[in-house]
């Protein structure tokens, strides 16, 4: 089951946030937090591949989709965290269609991709129930529950957003607010007309493609706003930056 898709078709929005702390225990600390997903950065953070599995594992017990931000676009960036389990793959500094048609072929299987086939965690080494009822159920199972999600946060990528979010294979759009505003002239003016016309313009692209739009939130009041707007899921926050407020603030009323 990926809960940011069973949301979107319910027409629930979904809720999660940014991870730093590279910590399974953090993870599964989240999971207790009423949250739909967490997205494990590996474009700002490095993580090695054991902990990445150790923190996709995490999301699983404590009721999460793990969704990874990759951080180039190649066979390898994808296919790893689709094999260790990821729910969705969000693929930062996209700029063309092209880069996006080369993201479908890693991340999806036949007919939309060529994907690489290995009996991996993804599909419980080739015993989950899916796996069980053949490789064409299992990558029927993958094609249609791995979330696939260009970030769009370059002016390329926006320039080209009603085909990159038409693109067969592609789930969904993200976006990275605060590069876009930088991207369009408007560094960190994220209410500014110019970047309220390219998020309409995002929202206006996913809803006639019928796809997923997610959204990088700094706080409750922009999530709401965003989801307001047309949003569908807000990735609410980063675990590092919401632990050091969280201290600084209890630390300040104690001191007085």
């Amino acid at each position: 089951m990926n809960r940011i898709l069973e949301k979107y078709r319910n027409g629930q929005p979904s809720v999660g946030t940014f991870t730093h702390m590279r910590s399974p225990v953090a993870v599964e600390a989240l999971g207790t937090a009423g949250l739909d997903y967490v997205i494990l950065d590996t474009e700002h953070c490095v993580q090695n591949p054991e902990t990445l599995a150790d923190c996709i594992t995490a999301a699983d017990a404590a009721g999460l989709d793990a969704v990874v931000r990759i951080n180039t676009i190649s066979r390898e960036a994808v296919l790893r965290p689709l094999d260790l389990g990821a729910k969705g793959l969000i693929v930062p500094a996209v700029e063309t269609v092209e880069e996006v048609e080369r993201l479908v072929r890693f991340a999806k299987f036949p007919p939309l991709g060529n994907r690489g086939f290995c009996p991996t965690r993804d599909g419980l080494w080739g015993f989950d129930d899916a796996s069980q009822a053949g490789s064409e159920v299992y990558m029927d199972r993958c094609n249609r529950q791995t979330l696939l999600i260009p970030q769009c946060e370059t002016a390329g990528c926006l320039a080209h957003i009603e085909q990159i979010a038409a693109t067969e294979g592609v789930d969904g759009i993200f976006v990275g607010p605060l590069d876009l505003s930088i991207a369009l002239g408007c560094p960190m003016e994220l209410d500014s007309p110019r970047m309220r016309a390219a998020l309409e313009r995002v929202v206006a692209a996913c809803k006639a493609a019928g796809k997923l739009t997610m959204i990088f939130c700094g706080d409750t009041a922009a999530a709401k706003a965003r989801l307001a707007a047309g949003f569908d899921s807000a990735a609410l926050g980063l675990d590092v930056l919401t632990l050091i407020q969280s201290y600084r603030a209890m630390a300040k009323e104690v001191r007085g």
